[in-house]
């Protein structure tokens, strides 16, 4: 290992978690990459380590839905010898749909992956940033954790979920050096519409809505350093979230279907 910081970016093999690794490969950030997708990772570290050399990149295959999946994770870091300076959770998916007929199996799994193995990857690597003085930890959320909308009754309140813990976290440990952060982005062009059969949804919206995948990372590493606790990603949503949770306008984006 070199004196290099080290990221560890989970759902690294495609929009903003490959983003997110680029940037900081960047910066100079030694990479572990973790995503269910091996094939894409490995073409991934072999772009990063020929386009930022000196790079080191780590892969590790690993499914989050899955409970040992974290504890995997730190051990492979732990026996590599790396430690983790950036820690951005970014897996995450649409998620089934709760009155839906899928068995209760598949939406535990589902708020493992966007919930306890967030919270999991956190308590095991945070201590160590604590120790050392510094740490960067970036939990992506979305603004639809920043309120309430009909038929979202997973993604949405995962996502409500992050941002607490962030805020939780952050307070508990920013006086160690430490910085927490809840990035809320809003419509952001990556693949993900496209995974979650959500094409038409895109082609549908405005484009003044969407916001590229490295104005989301660039802002949201901004805001880590920064210490921001919560940062709303995109000029547009950020002038819209005061509305969202002010008392005497939040009704005006309630809806029911």
């Amino acid at each position: 290992m070199t004196d290099r910081l080290t990221a560890l970016i989970t759902g690294a093999s495609a929009g903003l978690g490959k983003e997110f690794a680029r940037q900081l490969a960047a910066a100079g950030c030694n990479l572990i990459l973790v995503a269910r997708r091996v094939d894409r990772l490995q073409d991934s570290a072999a772009h990063f380590r020929e386009q930022f050399r000196g790079v080191e990149v780590l892969c590790i295959e690993a499914d989050l839905s899955r409970a040992e999946a974290p504890e995997h994770i730190y051990t492979v870091v732990r026996d590599h010898g790396w430690q983790v300076d950036y820690l951005v959770n970014n897996a995450g998916a649409a998620g089934p749909d709760f009155f839906g007929h899928q068995p209760w199996a598949d939406h535990l799994a589902y708020l493992r992956l966007m919930q306890t193995s967030v919270a999991e990857l956190c308590y095991r690597f945070i201590p160590a940033m604590v120790e050392r003085g510094f740490g960067r930890v970036i939990n992506v959320s979305s603004v639809s954790g920043r309120m309430a909308a009909a038929n979202s009754c997973h993604y949405g309140p995962t996502k409500t979920y992050l941002i607490a813990l962030s805020e939780a976290l952050g307070l508990s440990v920013r006086a160690r050096g430490v910085h927490v952060t809840a990035l809320c982005p809003g419509f952001t062009h990556t693949d993900f519409h496209a995974t979650a059969g959500l094409d038409e949804l895109k082609r549908s919206t405005p484009s003044l809505i969407w916001y590229s995948a490295g104005t989301v990372v660039r802002e949201g590493l901004r805001a880590v350093e920064k210490g921001r606790l919560v940062y709303v990603s995109g000029r547009l949503y950020r002038w819209l979230d005061p509305l969202l949770q002010s008392v005497w306008t939040r009704w005006l984006f309630l809806r029911v279907d």
